[in-house]
């Protein structure tokens, strides 16, 4: 009896960029290609692009900002449902950024319409449902928080 091959899973990932300004408002940023507001990220690359490095990428590609230094603040994982395919979501608190380095937010023409500094009460009424949950966590502890779908994971604690 032949044995059936074994299947390596393929979760798609992607990473993004909590950036604030030294009144502490969140950068948001308004796609062409998507409703409403999402923050600087992006799908990790192929071929070996760690989250880390997608987050900095998506971030000097969408906005023009260079990141220097993170925390993983937040771990979602997304289970795939009909025609999406779910994946993993970090989330990297790039923390306040210096008014020099944020004067030369640039967005990426064609990708982004308009971006703003926004209260964060504010910006979590702009962003998604999966996004918002994402942010509050992240915001709301000092640790790496770990969600499923968007929520808290019973038996896993900060």
């Amino acid at each position: 009896m032949e044995e059936a091959p074994y299947e390596i899973p393929t979760i798609p990932a992607s990473a993004g960029a909590l950036i604030f300004d030294g009144a502490g408002r969140l950068l948001i940023l308004k796609p062409t290609y998507k409703a409403g507001w999402t923050i600087p990220g992006g799908q990790v690359e192929a071929g070996g692009e760690t989250p880390w490095q997608a987050c900095r990428r998506e971030a000097r590609e969408e906005s023009g900002v260079e990141i220097d230094s993170g925390r993983l603040a937040c771990v979602d994982f997304l289970r795939p449902r009909e025609g999406r395919p779910g994946g993993m979501r970090f989330l990297f608190d790039c923390g306040v950024l210096a008014a020099e380095r944020l004067s030369h937010v640039n967005v990426q023409a064609g990708e982004i319409a308009e971006f703003g500094f926004v209260p964060v009460d504010e910006a979590l009424k702009l962003l998604s449902g999966p996004l918002r949950r994402r942010v509050r966590a992240a915001l709301s502890a000092r640790s790496c928080q770990y969600l499923e779908d968007g929520k808290p994971v019973s038996g896993v604690s900060d």
